[in-house]
């Protein structure tokens, strides 16, 4: 009989509650705030947007008490603890050096930036301003990530050698959407290849080696990739993404005496099914959170790690987040896409 450890989450109420700002009411700023209000003791203070209307907009459907026209005006609002930066890809950048250089705390939607070298300037700046700074990796929150990290660490499947993430979604070819845009960060792998990459970092740790094929749009954006990865161990991963089709999402741990299994997408609230010594047992999020009401598992952890006096995550640092990116430009290299 399988015994699985009970996932060590930060418990959604009753912790530490920070005020938030939001750069960018989109469509990703809907869901996080939404899954905020409705999940966790977090709050919202105020919302900015370079459209006085669209801030106005959101705030009044959120119930949130400050809007702006403009970064700045938020960014100097002493009452703002943290900003959640929920602005498209290629914002991410500056839009986070500014957040860091006005003194505050800062959330950046994954991907951290377009490139290594954009998050490295990031990192950077965060650490010599002793700020708080995270990539909104937020699948790394939820109640199974801390149940595979603590299966991994406590030995529970052995001598892990392989993991598998392959992850889809379809998008309709449209040269003028932004998905389809180099400029804008538009491809595949920078905005669902990443979550594959991840996965992998997350189980084996940085990849030592990359082989990647994969196919490209006619504005020159991956398509599809397929990668496999190598670590310093010898382990290996084979992950994929693509926006021509739709995948469930799976992803799986395999490793000398066990393996874990996911059921339905990785990326979100989770089941799963863990195998080891010819026994299997079926875990399953029991938390009622489902698709992207998992967002508020991120912004608690965020406020606990403020209330620690932290600077950064300890379960998807920003050494982590730097791996990763390094990992997906040598992907777009070798896809020919970067």
């Amino acid at each position: 009989m399988i015994s699985l450890p009970t996932p060590a989450i930060i418990p959604l109420r009753g912790g530490p509650v920070a005020r938030w700002g939001v750069l960018g009411p989109g469509g990703i700023a809907e869901d996080w705030v939404s899954a905020l209000h409705r999940h966790t003791d977090q709050r919202v203070l105020a919302v900015a947007s370079r459209s006085a209307e669209r801030s106005a907009a959101f705030a009044a459907r959120h119930g949130i008490p400050r809007h702006y026209e403009g970064q700045d005006a938020l960014l100097q609002d002493p009452d703002v603890d943290v900003v959640y930066i929920a602005a498209p890809h290629a914002q991410h950048h500056p839009l986070a050096l500014a957040t860091i250089a006005a003194g505050k705390h800062v959330l950046i939607e994954k991907p951290i930036a377009l490139d290594a070298a954009q998050a490295e300037e990031i990192a950077d700046a965060a650490r010599a301003a002793g700020v708080f700074a995270m990539e909104a990796m937020w699948s790394r929150y939820l109640p199974q990530s801390h149940l595979v990290a603590q299966l991994l660490a406590e030995g529970e499947l052995g001598d892990v050698r392989l993991a598998t993430a392959h992850l889809g979604w379809q998008w309709e070819y449209d040269p003028a959407d932004r998905n389809f845009d180099p400029a804008a960060g538009g491809g595949v792998m920078i905005d669902a290849g990443v979550y594959s990459l991840w996965f992998a970092h997350s189980v084996l740790g940085a990849a030592t080696a990359v082989s990647a094929r994969g196919s490209l749009a006619p504005t020159g954006v991956e398509t599809e990739a397929v990668i496999l990865l190598e670590n310093e161990r010898g382990a290996h991963a084979a992950v994929s993404a693509s926006c021509t089709i739709d995948t469930p999402g799976l992803a799986a741990v395999h490793g000398s005496t066990g393996s874990v299994h996911f059921e339905t997408s990785f990326v979100f609230p989770a089941v799963l099914r863990i195998a080891r010594g010819g026994d299997e047992v079926q875990w399953r999020d029991e938390s009622g959170l489902v698709g992207r009401d998992g967002l508020a598992w991120q912004a608690a952890a965020v406020a606990t790690y403020l209330a620690e006096g932290r600077t950064q995550s300890p379960l998807h640092s920003l050494d982590d987040s730097l791996a990763v990116m390094r990992t997906l430009d040598e992907v777009r290299r070798q896809i020919g896409s970067l």
